[in-house]
């Protein structure tokens, strides 16, 4: 728990865009983020594929270092993953959005569904709106998602959002495909395709 603050002193508040669709809020990090963000990246099944070693997440002080490198993109960059939250509860449902580390083979969306929110075609509506929001603000012609070639799951869910397989790339030490949304096979689309089941 960080200390209280002195009277009338405050920190600097983040400032950047949120992006909402139906059902959820796409916005940037808060300390609060933190404990569910590990929470999320401490089922084996998740981090099976979103942690970097593909290990749970069981460590306090590792799950505070993995949000703060997600909130640290966006410092670096002025752009970096969104936390995914649900509206209708003001829960962390996960993050999604654009990530873009040195070596990577292009600007990426990715995405990661907390357990407790999967099934509701919660990655698909946030993917599709991070997609939007990247073709809007920068110069692409295409956006990659990086899904490791076991990850059934993400590679409905590239299906979903129009993308194809366009490679494949070394990805923390094993082979991945790298699908490729462009503005004609999936980017600025509207339409939000629920309950799938397949997030």
């Amino acid at each position: 728990m960080l200390p209280p603050l002195k009277p009338g002193v405050t920190l600097a508040q983040p400032g950047g865009p949120v992006i909402e669709t139906g059902r959820l809020k796409l916005r940037q990090w808060r300390g609060a983020d933190v404990a569910p963000n590990t929470a999320m990246l401490s089922d084996p099944g998740t981090a099976r594929f979103i942690t970097a070693d593909g290990k749970p997440v069981t460590d306090e002080l590792v799950g505070w270092r993995n949000a703060a490198i997600m909130s640290g993109h966006w410092a670096l960059h002025g752009f970096g993953m969104f936390v995914v939250e649900e509206k209708s509860t003001g829960k962390f449902a996960g993050r999604v959005g654009p990530w873009f580390p040195p070596g990577w083979p292009g600007l990426e969306v990715g995405w990661g569904i907390a357990r407790e929110f999967r099934g509701k075609g919660y990655a698909v509506e946030a993917a599709r709106a991070a997609i939007d929001w990247a073709f809007a603000t920068f110069e692409l012609d295409r956006i990659v998602h990086c899904i490791d070639q076991d990850n059934i799951a993400s590679q409905a869910v590239a299906r979903r959002l129009g993308a194809e397989k366009g490679g494949q790339f070394d990805l923390f030490g094993h082979v991945a495909d790298v699908w490729v949304t462009s503005p004609a096979n999936g980017g600025l689309r509207r339409q939000i395709e629920t309950d799938d089941g397949l997030d």
